[in-house]
């Protein structure tokens, strides 16, 4: 049975004009690959509600999962989740249970659920929460969207929680054999392994490191007898260009 999709829609002007580098997606990748969900896509879009919108009705159509990170924080071009309203047609407001969530939190910390904060416990009418015990706004799920923090803690730890939630499939296994060879001159050996083991994914990453041009091979599936047969068979073909 194939695992489950996934995509992720990065929200944020800054990431697009590269002010904010984003590191959400590579722990999103790796977390999801542990719990076999296949992530498909990533797709960047900015802060307009439109932009957002029309993003998530395409990607939710196609995947059985989106991930969002960005745009659900206290300032006016935190908009993210009046565009997931928007996306599924319904409501949104301040929830009592997110502005019961933020309050506890701010009594712990001794501070003050201001107006600008209480905007994150705006929440579309349908959802379910997402813990957030870094800063206490909760994320939330709608449908098959899970929408989440920008800031890396922050989103890190909505992850943790959200991800034991949701029913995965089978891990991807992978191993790597650095060959000091350029890619072009084992092309034809990759691509009959690839032939031979279609189940398979074959990749090739080539590097260069103190004068030395190389590549990195890498075997992923989810069948672990099957990525350790193409490994050895990998191992012998260039058992002599091994670093």
């Amino acid at each position: 049975m194939p695992n489950p999709t996934a995509a992720m829609l990065v929200i944020g002007d800054e990431i697009l004009s590269g002010r904010t580098q984003d590191t959400n997606t590579n722990h999103l990748a790796n977390a999801l690959t542990a719990q076999g969900i296949d992530l498909r896509e990533v797709r960047v879009v900015p802060d307009e509600q439109p932009a957002i919108a029309n993003a998530l009705n395409d990607l939710r159509a196609r995947f059985d999962h989106v991930f969002t990170s960005g745009g659900i924080g206290p300032t006016h071009d935190d908009i993210t989740a009046d565009a997931v309203a928007a996306a599924f047609g319904v409501p949104v407001g301040v929830r009592d249970d997110a502005r019961a969530a933020m309050q506890a939190f701010y009594d712990t910390i001794g501070g003050k659920l201001t107006p600008s904060r209480l905007r994150m416990a705006r929440i579309p009418q349908g959802a379910t929460l997402i813990d957030n015990e870094i800063s206490g706004a909760p994320g939330f799920t709608i449908g098959n969207v899970h929408v989440m923090a920008g800031v890396p803690s922050v989103f890190k730890a909505m992850v943790a929680g959200l991800l034991p939630t949701l029913a995965g499939g089978a891990p991807v296994q992978s191993r790597s054999l650095r060959v000091e060879r350029g890619e072009s001159e084992i092309a034809e050996e990759l691509a009959a392994l690839a032939a031979d083991f279609p189940d398979l994914s074959i990749g090739s990453y080539p590097f260069r490191q103190e004068g030395i041009f190389g590549t990195n091979i890498v075997v992923r599936g989810q069948d672990g007898a099957r990525v350790d047969k193409a490994f050895a068979r990998l191992s012998d073909l260039f058992a002599e260009n091994r670093a």
